[in-house]
């Protein structure tokens, strides 16, 4: 599966299937979220949250991934992330994009 934030692939034809997506709400573990608290006082990068970031968009991507081939897609252009905070020490991370299929393969 092609995964890209561009419009097009080049050298491929495609049809649209529609959007593929994924999320995940994260959070960190209550013990980190109290010592990385601590970091607004000397400043510095926060690594759980980090940490909890880089899962959360990969999870999110996964799961976006299984949505397109769900679809039967080859490939998935123009994708995006977002993401919120949910509440204290938690994050919704969205992936989405437009699942293709190949022309002529």
């Amino acid at each position: 599966m092609i995964l890209t934030t561009t419009e097009h692939i080049d050298g491929k034809e495609y049809e649209i299937l529609g959007i593929a997506k994924g999320s995940t709400v994260q959070t960190t573990h209550m013990v980190n979220d109290v010592l990385q608290s601590f970091k607004n006082l000397v400043g510095g990068e926060l690594t759980s949250y980090n940490d909890m970031m880089n899962e959360a968009r990969a999870m999110a991507t996964m799961r976006m991934k299984n949505d397109a081939e769900r679809m039967g897609a080859d490939a998935i252009v123009c994708i995006r992330y977002a993401s919120s905070a949910i509440m204290a020490g938690a994050a919704e991370v969205i992936a989405y994009g437009t699942a293709v299929r190949f022309k002529n393969q």
